[in-house]
């Protein structure tokens, strides 16, 4: 039996859900579809999901298609919830991509298709809510091809368009000949002789679709249940089925953790290669480094989950026993991920607990918040007793006080969100600590050098001593201490883009006497290493000199062109910067650059300034130096390398050598 692992993604309100509900409904595994609006929906299990009617969480379902089993991801499609999608994108094998007949093309459906695309996710389109008044056939295939891709090929029309009787009728267009001899010399060859038959030409939309050169576009409802049938025939023929050899090595990638009711961790998995099996110890994490014992197995199946003693390649399954798993962990033998697909992060808050609410209750919640999406990076300050939390946006923020709230009973409010900046050397600078030589403590020499590196780079570090002049695990302890104390620089953010090279080593080998044991006070060890190294990379950062970038957003405004005098005063007061501006008729279309922290103001206001017709699309773009006001400075967390009498109390208890 063949397996497809599909993905349905949308910009919010487009239907996705809906959509979720009626394929399920269609392939008789629900015998009455959910409503979003009810909160009765099969994928939005969360409360929170249901009184919202929003996807925050993806989920697994899974139905049978013919001879296919497909396991279906539905996703969220709030864009404050990306990094949901970005997991699950590393495991599909196909993707539905929902556009709404009404709304048209939005903001998000321009970056998932993006993505899409980058990735070579073999995608179909469909075009919801032909129902609605105001359903659109050929301005939206207009809309499709210049702003998502011209390689679409429409599987058919409608009939009764913006009305509940609409329907979709199938059938090939003639246009749908030239989308496909543009990617096939067979084809055109044929086209030119006048020999093409329809099977040749199905069989060139089968090649095409499943290797993401053409998009094939349908047309339907998920109220009416119109033209899903269709969409469910070109899922089956139309999208590959999940490889991997069943034989192979054991190989898989988690893409979600969850608790069970006993607080036990749930990892969901896509099992890429091989065949795991309950009772089956595999090593796991980003490095392989851990291992655990798999304690129990349930593949998905006609709408629910079942225990299973195994799960095969190609197919996604909930493990159990593997206490320490995060997502994103590689299950037995490494492949190659995608990396992050989207921004990380670019603001954050700190979490700020109401009356009566324990530190600790609110840290382990955090925490495992934080477990299931990695991208929520949490930041302890020991010292203030304060919690931050890194989010896409405002929304995430209400999701999280209400998640606190509801499944750990913790009352929470949030400081006012700032930019999560970052800090890029301006210059070089070096400085070192010499072993036995006041006022380095530390039995342990090590010179470091800063360099700026082109934006993009990280962090690289190199040798310009001999790998053998000491034992590995000290270069180990120095390159690992240099990456935790570039988390935060001179002004407390995150440093990157640079480049920090070892340019001095020493130590003092393993001292004992006859008849006497290990001397400490006379050997090097590891902890004399990660001790001094936060101490001369401070020093180097500090002669190097530091700049403060903050985050910056791209954005699009599609309004109306009658309003742009009225918007340009707005944009200016929220520190954007126009790039480019057209005209198309009587719609205006402005692209340019806005701090990250403006966006959602930025969004609020517009509906107002552009009588409710204006669509605003955002994206990171890049950092760019802080220029106005005062630098923005964040509290440290750690030692405080640039205080060397705090560091050396707190570290050794001691002021100097």
């Amino acid at each position: 039996m063949h397996v497809i692992n599909l993905g349905i993604l949308a910009h919010v309100d487009a239907g996705k859900t809906s959509l979720t509900e009626r394929l399920l409904h269609s392939a008789g595994v629900i015998d009455e579809i959910g409503s979003v609006d009810d909160g009765s929906t099969r994928t939005d299990t969360l409360a929170l999901e249901r009184r919202r009617g929003i996807t925050i969480k993806s989920a697994v379902v899974s139905f049978p298609l013919d001879d296919v089993t497909v396991d279906l991801l539905d996703t969220p499609g709030h864009p404050d919830f990306i990094a949901e999608v970005e997991r699950v994108l590393g495991v599909l094998d196909g993707a539905v991509l929902v556009v709404s007949a009404v709304e048209g093309v939005q903001a998000q459906t321009r970056v998932l298709m993006r993505t899409l695309q980058r990735l070579r996710i073999p995608t179909l389109l469909f075009v919801n809510k032909i129902d609605r008044r105001g359903a659109r056939e050929a301005d939206l295939l207009r809309a499709v091809s210049a702003r998502l891709t011209p390689a679409i090929v429409p599987m058919g029309t409608t009939d009764r368009l913006g009305t509940p009787e609409a329907r979709f009728v199938p059938g090939l267009p003639p246009a749908a000949l030239d989308v496909l001899a543009g990617h096939d010399d067979g084809l055109l060859a044929a086209y030119l002789d006048g020999t093409v038959t329809d099977r040749r030409l199905r069989a060139a939309l089968v090649e095409q679709s499943r290797r993401a050169l053409v998009h094939p576009v349908y047309f339907g409802s998920a109220v009416t249940g119109a033209g899903v049938d269709a969409l469910l025939d070109g899922v089956k023929e139309l999208l590959p089925p999940a490889g991997g050899d069943p034989d192979g090595p054991v190989s898989g990638t988690v893409f979600k953790v969850e608790r069970g009711p006993a607080g036990e961790k749930i990892a969901y998995a896509r099992m890429f290669s091989g065949t795991l099996r309950t009772r089956d110890r595999v090593p796991f994490g980003r490095d392989g480094g851990a291992a655990g014992r798999v304690t129990g197995i349930s593949v998905f199946g006609h709408g629910t989950d079942t225990r299973a003693d195994a799960v095969p390649a190609g197919r996604i399954a909930r493990l159990r026993g593997l206490a320490d798993v995060r997502v994103g962990d590689v299950i037995g033998e490494p492949r190659k991920a995608y990396g992050h697909l989207f921004a990380p992060p670019t603001l954050e808050t700190v979490v700020v607990p109401g009356p009566g609410v324990d530190q600790g209750a609110l840290h382990l919640a955090l925490t495992r918040l934080a477990e299931q999406d990695p991208l929520i990076g949490l930041r302890h300050d020991e010292v203030r007793r304060e919690t931050s939390v890194s989010l896409y946006g405002e929304v995430q923020k209400e999701v999280v006080q209400a998640t606190l709230a509801e499944e750990y009973g913790l009352d929470v409010t949030f400081r006012e969100t700032t930019p999560l900046c970052v800090e890029r050397p301006a210059g070089s600078g070096a400085a070192v600590e010499f072993i036995g030589e006041d006022p380095n403590p530390f039995l342990a020499t090590v010179g470091l050098r800063v360099d700026p590196a082109p934006a993009g780079a990280g962090v690289d570090f190199r040798l310009e001593v001999e790998l053998g002049s000491m034992p590995y695990a000290f270069f180990k302890a120095v390159e690992d201490t240099v990456r935790e104390t570039l988390a935060q620089g001179l002004h407390g953010w995150r440093v990157t883009d640079c480049t920090v090279t070892m340019t001095h080593s020493g130590y003092w080998p393993r001292q004992s006497h006859a008849h006497q044991g290990f001397d400490k006070s006379m050997s090097s060890t590891g902890a004399d290493f990660r001790g001094v190294t936060p101490l001369v990379l401070a020093e180097a950062l500090r002669r190097a000199g530091t700049v403060v970038h903050e985050p910056v957003h791209r954005f699009r405004i599609d309004a109306p062109a009658d309003t742009l005098g009225a918007l340009l005063p707005v944009l200016a007061g929220l520190g954007a910067v126009p790039r480019t501006t057209e005209t198309r008729g009587g719609l205006c279309v402005l692209e340019g650059t806005v701090p990250a922290a403006r966006v959602h103001a930025l969004g609020r206001r517009l509906p107002g300034l552009t009588r409710g017709e204006g669509e605003l699309e955002s994206a990171f773009g890049h950092y760019a130096p802080v220029t106005h006001g005062t630098v923005p400075r964040r509290p440290r967390t750690d030692h405080n390398p640039l205080n060397r009498k705090e560091y050396l109390l707190n570290v050794t208890r001691r002021v100097g050598g």
